[in-house]
């Protein structure tokens, strides 16, 4: 069977020091910790990694600092299997770092120091064009600038190169790139920024879907956590239900998802089946610890 066609992942490299706790904190309050470890993460590399261990053949375009958490994160993606050439390392600022609590349910709350993330520029990007216009996907979140990620989905969309973008973390973003975006992956927080739509049941998800479908996107695929997720298609809703687990850390599990929906289409399941191999992804990585260390391996999903 030969190489699929590779997907493009344009975004963020962090490392994540996180702090297991009893509650998550309050605005000025102090708790004791249970636990503490560092862990590489990042969106962009979070959905890197998922996408490869799933068997996607993946490149990578980041900006990392000149500095120890750089050189550590190369290491991974190298390991991964991920290809790297356009790796851009940025002798001026540190490698972005998140901070992370994670409470007993297994929810968190993450502050996110950009770094070298931030001054990811079109500049830096505009001698890749060629692995732009000649990959099959590209993946893109936002913790680089948006002007680098409408730059990129501009690029993309002119050679008819499918773009998906996570909108996370949610912010209001342009008519003018939302046009260049096929598929769009918000979870209720993000779609409720987007559209103004407070999203807390089924239909006031279809709502906030359809409102973005109207700004020119082809496939709106809204993700509802342990409720699964509702995708809008040519007009169509459905809904793909997620696996019930016990949560541990839901951190990246927006990130695994949406690796794993790159790989499903870019192998070329149908949108509801790629959603579906998604969403199982999203629910074994619930049920470890971490970011990138919670991305399943293929085989733990035949």
């Amino acid at each position: 069977m030969s190489t699929p066609p590779y997907i493009l992942v344009a975004g963020s490299s962090n490392t994540d020091m996180v702090i297991n706790a009893p509650h998550l904190p309050a605005p000025g309050e102090t708790i004791i910790g249970s636990s503490f470890f560092m862990n590489p993460g990042g969106k962009g590399a979070n959905q890197a990694v998922a996408a490869a261990r799933l068997g996607g053949h993946v490149t990578f375009i980041c900006k990392t600092g000149n500095d120890i958490f750089g050189k550590q994160a190369a290491a991974i993606f190298e390991n991964e299997g991920i290809d790297i050439s356009f790796l851009i390392e940025d002798p001026d600022n540190p490698s972005g770092v998140a901070l992370i609590t994670v409470d007993d349910k297994g929810e968190n709350t993450i502050v996110v120091a950009s770094g070298s993330n931030g001054t990811l520029s079109r500049a830096d990007i505009e001698h890749s064009q060629n692995v732009i216009e000649n990959a099959a996907i590209v993946l893109m979140q936002l913790e680089i600038p948006i002007d680098t990620v409408q730059y990129i989905a501009e690029t993309a969309k002119s050679k008819k190169v499918k773009v998906i973008l996570n909108p996370a973390p949610a912010c209001e973003l342009p008519d003018a790139l939302l046009r260049n975006v096929s598929i769009i992956t918000p979870n209720e927080k993000e779609a409720e920024m987007l559209t103004g739509i407070h999203v807390n049941s089924i239909h006031t998800a279809k709502e906030a879907a359809m409102a973005l479908s109207a700004k020119g996107i082809e496939t709106v695929i809204i993700t509802l956590g342990p409720k699964g997720a509702l995708i809008y298609n040519g007009g169509e809703f459905e809904h793909v239900n997620s696996v019930e687990v016990k949560a541990v850390d839901t951190t990246a599990a927006g990130d695994i998802f949406n690796g794993a929906l790159a790989v499903g289409l870019n192998e070329g399941m149908p949108m509801t089946e790629a959603t579906n191999f998604a969403c199982r992804s999203a629910a074994i990585s619930v049920t470890r610890k971490g970011a990138q260390s919670s991305a399943p391996y293929r085989k733990e999903l035949s």
